[in-house]
């Protein structure tokens, strides 16, 4: 992937080999930093080894509730063929995680039944879709009978390791990428049985180039449709795929999260669907201790770090920044103290993310400086303390509770105690903690010497 990049933007390495735009001098506040959720999806491929261990809820509604509801425990109730069922094994799933266990049977259920599924990163769900495919197909056919929308094309590369890692003992089955850069000779017709690609590559190829004859396609997929629908023009184009397709197509849909704007696009193209939903973890503040330490300016912040920095060394830490300008000061000064921090920051491609990511999961570095919008949905399981350097706002000032949430949330995970430590430098951001202590009826105390004991205690 080393050679694949989400912006292609004039970059350089500064002294410590860190990436840093040439013009990043201007300070953005993350609202102005828009949210590149394709950078985020492709960062959390890279970075995970494993499937999420969620204990979150499924919720199933059937197009037909009469029907009976299956879900299965074993991989071996699905009668998959044999080299499939090698595939999965050796891809490392032992048994169907949460999301499989009920979307599987419905994606492989006689007649095909069409689906839209919310799961977050993690979960399992392109394994899941990518498994849905290699069944449908005939290998006898060599023409096109499933294909995969991805919004963007290091994705789409993604999921096509997932489907050569899963089909590898089927060697019968063949992929083929419709993405920009991909020619091929005018009038060619395309042998491979699935193609994964991006919304416009793949309607050149079914309209105006006619590689693919869309009324074969068996199995239509879109993943990642949250994504897709945040990328300019992907839903026009994904609509007019979807119309060109046969009655009988099996549509199945994904995403993260279902904003408004993705409910009336699903329901767009993917008719009488079973619906499954992930239901949010409800994330529990319990075992978190929070704690706020008072200042006057942002070096007096710095100073009070340097302070609690004995205790928290001990274990990992994050530590959040409102602008990415704060970020890099801070890892700098801290640097300079001769500390051992690492620095995720928005101008960074998103495999260099993904390695200093790997390295703090590692404990190369022991803390890990950052904004909200890197650290979106990272979880590093040993991270025992978050120190809020500025307090999540909105772009209007107010307190942002679902950041704050998310944020301190880094901590105290799968039941361990956990440590938050609020800087507060100004009456304005005073009023903000407080704001936020009444949202979640929680004192947060204020940090005292003697808790320096506690603090040992909880990061040991």
């Amino acid at each position: 992937l080393s050679s694949l990049h989400l912006k292609e933007e004039k970059i350089k390495p500064d002294a410590n080999g860190a990436v840093v735009k040439a013009d990043d001098n201007v300070e953005k506040t993350e609202d102005e930093e828009k949210e590149d959720r394709a950078a985020q999806s492709l960062l959390n491929k890279l970075i995970r080894s494993n499937l999420v261990d969620t204990t979150n809820q499924v919720e199933v509604l059937q197009r037909d509730p009469t029907s009976p509801l299956y879900s299965v425990k074993s991989f071996e109730e699905l009668r998959l063929k044999p080299q499939l069922l090698q595939g999965v094994y050796a891809m490392g799933f032992n048994r169907p995680s949460k999301i499989q266990e009920n979307a599987l049977p419905m994606m492989l259920a006689e007649p095909p039944q069409n689906l839209i599924a919310q799961s977050q990163s993690g979960t399992g769900k392109t394994a899941a879709f990518v498994l849905a495919m290699l069944s449908r197909v005939e290998p006898g056919n060599k023409y096109p009978q499933c294909l995969c929308l991805s919004p963007t094309y290091e994705l789409a590369l993604q999921t096509g390791k997932v489907i050569e890692q899963m089909g590898k003992f089927y060697p019968e089955l063949k992929l083929a990428y419709a993405v920009r850069g991909n020619k091929l000779e005018r009038g060619q017709k395309i042998s491979e049985q699935i193609v994964i690609g991006t919304p416009g590559t793949v309607l050149d190829w079914c309209s105006k180039l006619k590689f693919i004859d869309p009324k074969k396609i068996k199995v239509f997929v879109l993943d990642e449709a949250d994504v897709m629908i945040a990328t300019q023009g992907h839903q026009d184009q994904s609509i007019r795929i979807q119309r060109m397709l046969p009655k009988d197509c099996q549509m199945l849909l994904f995403s993260a999260t279902f904003e408004d704007s993705v409910w009336k696009f699903a329901q767009k193209v993917v008719p009488d669907p079973n619906i499954i939903k992930l239901k949010r973890e409800e994330e529990t503040l319990d075992t978190i201790k929070q704690y706020y330490v008072l200042c006057n300016n942002r070096d007096e912040k710095f100073q009070a770090l340097c302070n609690i920095y004995g205790a928290i060394t001990i274990a990992q830490a994050m530590i959040f920044c409102h602008t990415r300008k704060t970020a890099g000061w801070l890892a700098a000064e801290l640097s300079k103290e001769g500390h051992q921090v690492a620095l995720l920051s928005g101008e960074m491609m998103v495999e260099q993310r993904a390695a200093v990511i790997e390295r703090f999961r590692e404990g190369k570095e022991k803390v890990l400086v950052t904004t909200n919008v890197c650290a979106r949905g990272i979880d590093v399981e040993q991270v025992s303390v978050v120190i809020n350097f500025d307090l999540p706002v909105d772009k209007d000032g107010n307190p942002d509770n679902e950041t704050y949430l998310h944020r301190i949330g880094r901590t105290g995970r799968f039941g361990k105690r956990g440590l938050a430590i609020n800087m507060v430098d100004s009456k304005h951001s005073m009023n903000i903690l407080n704001r936020i202590q009444e949202h979640f009826n929680k004192k947060i105390n204020k940090l005292d010497t003697d808790d320096l004991d506690e603090i040992e205690k909880i990061t040991n």
